[in-house]
């Protein structure tokens, strides 16, 4: 078979929110075949085989047929190169440790175009693993060679400098269960839970609680020493030195043997324990000076490490350090005892996913020391049997959360209140964490902001324990949010259309104004912050409404969204409290996105509906037979409106579980729960503002049904109406 050409990538659009695929991001790539169109899986000789081959998790891709090897039999039978290209790219990010479990491909009204889909937590990856899952495949087709390792490693290494950092991923995943949207602020870290003016921050392990007084305390060990024995808690003597001589002298005063460490390090760099002799302390100097900026002599406790991690003021995990050592054979040097005896540990690695680092002896003098202590080098041959330690600190590796004494956990919840931290590791030293502390001598010999997780979510040995969810608890208490459609969210008003959306958001967002809401609106007209227009420019997009969802002075946002928002961008929200749409027009305006018909609109407009929360409500405009059909799609309530009280929709809406409607009955607008009725005012008393303006009047119905769904009362929305100005306000001078 000649070479074919490649499959070409005319399109690719990352959706940053809900869209018409799935409810969160996801890269859209248009896809043209070429002659592949006429060339299915199961007639290219060896594609299959090579596939599976190189990929052999494959097996495990259900596929539409619902069942493990679902794909493969797809293969045997014969699929479309674009929808075998989706299942290499998502096996690829599989295999690069960003599972991915959503794709489509779908044919256009193009022959041989194709628009493949598939789930995008970040942008760059998915356009990396996009590339490497296209070269495999065209290498596949052509049977030419491809390094499938090299290509997962190109893609991890994508994954580690741009996704986040563990802990921080599973604070987010936490909240993500409890149903609190994120959105991440930088590329680094720095991650904000909830939306508006109910968010909260988070940094790795520190919350918008961690105060800079209380972290600043933390990284001054010596001051932190002086405030935790003021209050009665146990820690080792020790001070401050400043040359190698000095720190000889402090241990002769404290008493051998001591610990020589960085006065504001972290991560146990720099730390050396058990040391007995003046050149092992002065040699230890050196090794704690580059990692903090001065240097600490302390009394060295008897025991194994401990770290115990402090959430809001109470202790949720523990875990127990080990040492870490290697055995003789009389074969081999020390350096390559550690790379077969610890650095094959599949715990170990240099990503942060990994519990434990990898031992570099070239560059870390702290092992260097330790060797040294024990009279070996990197190329002594240690004697067979012979045990010889290699790292006395920083491996926390086995969990002991369920042996922590009460008084113990009661002493390291003091020092991290002490401190000033809401979240803390506390460093401990004890012979035996389940009993008192003062009983056997322990003492607290670190308290750290900021600290890491993975130990406590992939231990060695013992039970994960859940972190993420008690610092989320600690940030979103269960007590103050019984509602779960509450926890981190402001009320969301999402008005999708064309006709009259522009009026029916602003409406909407000054009665939200009245209702006494620091109220954020972005929509045809621009973007305002309560009456304030910040931008006088179209604000009916996705930027501008990231812009009010982020702001924390926002207490409830109306974002106006159309069809090709949700095409190009989708949703700036994952879900919200109201959901209006009020047509299906625009379809001749979208052949760009293949849309060929007004029936297409469903599958667009649907997703407004799609993101409405459990305890929400989609208005709709029972007019349009295609709009109310959208009714059953609501995960909540809803409030039909139209003009036209005997409607069929509008009364079988009615009579079925007491449904809400807005409707007029003889020029009167009426407010209906099943067969009661409230009015609500004439249509010539209900204009806008003080020029009396009659307002178009489905979109003046639409406004009243998204207000009565967010529980504003009926008195203030008429109240509302007509003090509504519709002429726009001068822009102003003042920042977002």
């Amino acid at each position: 078979m000649a070479k074919i050409d490649d499959i070409q990538l005319l399109r690719i659009n990352y959706l940053r929110g809900p869209n018409i695929w799935t409810y969160r991001p996801a890269l859209e790539v248009w896809l043209d075949l070429g002659v592949l169109e006429d060339h299915p899986s199961h007639t290219i000789p060896g594609l299959n085989d090579r596939l599976t081959t190189w990929l052999p998790a494959l097996e495990e891709h259900h596929c539409g047929v619902g069942e493990r090897g679902g794909f493969l039999q797809r293969l045997q039978e014969g699929t479309w190169c674009g929808h075998v290209l989706e299942h290499v790219v998502i096996e690829l990010l599989n295999l690069s440790g960003m599972p991915t479990g959503f794709g489509q491909t779908r044919s256009t009204s193009v022959r041989g175009v194709y628009r493949m889909v598939f789930r995008a937590r970040d942008e760059q990856v998915a356009r990396v693993a996009l590339a490497q899952g296209h070269r495999l495949l065209m290498a596949a087709i052509n049977d030419e060679p491809f390094d499938v390792q090299a290509a997962v490693s190109r893609l991890r290494t994508e994954v580690d400098d741009r996704y986040l950092g563990p802990s921080t991923a599973c604070i987010v995943t936490a909240g993500t269960d409890r149903g609190i949207p994120h959105i991440r602020l930088n590329d680094g870290n720095l991650v904000q839970l909830g939306y508006g003016a109910r968010q909260r921050r988070i940094w790795t392990a520190e919350s918008e609680f961690t105060s800079a007084i209380a972290e600043g305390i933390a990284s001054d060990k010596d001051l932190t020493k002086s405030l935790l024995k003021a209050c009665g808690v146990p820690i080792p003597d020790g001070q401050v030195v400043h040359s190698p001589q000095e720190a000889w002298e402090a241990a002769e005063d404290i008493g051998l043997p001591v610990v020589v460490k960085p006065s504001d390090g972290n991560h146990g760099r720099g730390v050396t324990l058990d040391l007995r002799k003046k050149e092992d302390i002065e040699a230890a100097y050196h090794v704690a000076y580059p990692e903090g900026s001065d240097v600490m002599v302390e009394r060295f406790i008897p025991g194994d490490e401990h770290r115990l991690l402090v959430v809001g003021g109470k202790l949720v995990a523990a875990a127990r350090g080990e040492v870490v050592s290697i055995t003789g054979n009389g074969r081999s040097t020390v350096k390559e005892l550690i790379d077969s005896q610890i650095n094959s540990d599949p715990r170990r690695g240099y990503e942060e996913e990994y519990p434990l680092e990898i031992i570099d002896l070239a560059t870390d003098t702290k092992v260097q020391l330790e060797l040294k202590r024990q009279d070996l080098d990197a190329d002594s041959v240690p004697a067979t049997g012979r045990q010889v330690v290699v790292q006395r600190n920083g491996n926390m590796t086995v969990d002991c959360t369920d042996d922590v004494h009460p008084e113990v956990a009661y002493i390291a919840a003091l020092a991290a209140k002490v401190v000033g931290l809401d979240i803390a590791g506390i460093d401990m030293v004890a012979q035996d964490i389940s009993r008192p502390l003062h009983a056997q001598g322990g003492a607290i010999v670190e308290v750290n902001a900021g600290p890491g997780l993975l130990m406590h979510l992939k231990p060695a040995e013992g039970a994960p324990r859940p972190v993420g969810q008690a610092i989320i608890e600690h940030l979103f208490p269960s007590e103050e949010h019984q509602d779960d459609d509450t926890v981190g969210r402001i009320p969301v008003v999402g008005v999708a259309g064309m006709r009259g959306t522009a009026t029916i958001a602003r409406l909407v967002a000054w009665l939200l104004h009245l209702s006494g809401r620091h109220t954020g609106l972005a929509c045809r007209d621009g973007l305002f912050l309560d009456r304030r227009c910040v931008e006088a420019a179209d604000s009916a997009h996705w930027e501008a409404a990231h812009r009010l969802l982020m702001n924390q002075m926002v207490q409830a946002a109306v974002i106006e969204n159309d069809a090709r928002t949700i095409l190009r961008d989708g949703l700036a929200y994952d879900r919200c409290q109201v959901g209006v749409v009020t047509d299906m027009d625009g379809a001749e305006n979208l052949a760009e996105f293949d849309i060929q018909s007004r029936e297409q609109m469903t599958k667009v407009l649907r997703t407004q509906v799609d993101v409405v929360l459990d305890g929400g409500a989609a208005v709709l405009n029972a007019t349009d037979p295609q709009v109310a059909d959208l009714a059953p799609l609501c995960d909540g309530d809803v409030v039909l409106y139209a003009q036209d009280a005997s409607l069929p929709a509008i009364v079988e809406h009615r009579a079925r579980d007491q449904g809400r409607a807005v409707i007029v009955r003889n020029s009167r607008v009426v407010l209906a729960t099943g067969n009661a009725e409230h009015v609500l005012g004439t249509l010539s008393e209900l204009t806008f503002g003080r020029n009396a303006i009659v307002p178009d009047t489905d979109a003046l119905l639409a406004a009243i049904g998204a207000a009565w769904a967010l529980d504003i009362a009926p008195d203030l929305i008429g109240a509302g109406i007509k003090t509504f100005e519709p002429e726009l306000p001068p822009v102003s001078t003042l920042p977002a």
